[in-house]
């Protein structure tokens, strides 16, 4: 019986904790919405505007939402959203430049929007460097930066 009483007792503490985690955070379409491929990063999709009122993208089975200054993750495009710090966010979501973002922050307007947001400015470097997050990831593709461009081992400068 005192074993019941305790699961019970754990149930009631842990059932408004999981409630408190979902948010709302304003989106709330009257169908599913369009998805389109971000070209540089084919295997994530973008709502385009004015389809959605945030920055909603659709990565590996999940809708990911940047609203009010955080990530939001959610299995539905309508919610319920679940807030994730930025140490979650899969890599892919975040490298999509910053064109795709329809609402993009104001201080944004000052970074090129073929490039992906400068996570490291917003985050840290503290976060950059446990997510091994450098300049290259979001210039990689771009012809001339990124890998690629080096010469390694067993090259000659002939």
């Amino acid at each position: 019986m005192y074993p019941l009483i305790i699961a019970l007792f754990a149930l009631v503490l842990v059932a408004p904790a999981y409630a408190q985690v979902h948010v709302d955070i304003g989106i709330h379409l009257p169908a599913p919405p369009q998805l389109v491929i971000v070209p540089q990063i084919p295997e994530v999709r973008y709502v385009p505007a004015p389809a959605a009122p945030a920055n909603l993208f659709f990565y590996s089975g999940q809708y990911w939402a940047f609203a009010n200054g955080g990530w939001h993750v959610s299995r539905g495009y309508n919610g319920p959203w679940v807030v994730v710090g930025p140490q979650f966010v899969p890599r892919p979501i975040l490298r999509v430049p910053v064109q795709y973002y329809p609402v993009p922050p104001g201080h944004w307007n000052k970074w090129e929007r073929k490039h992906a947001p400068r996570w490291q400015e917003d985050w840290g470097p503290e976060w950059a460097d446990k997510r091994g997050w450098k300049e290259r990831d979001r210039d990689e593709d771009q012809p001339g930066r990124g890998r690629g461009q080096g010469r390694g081992r067993g090259h000659s400068r002939d």
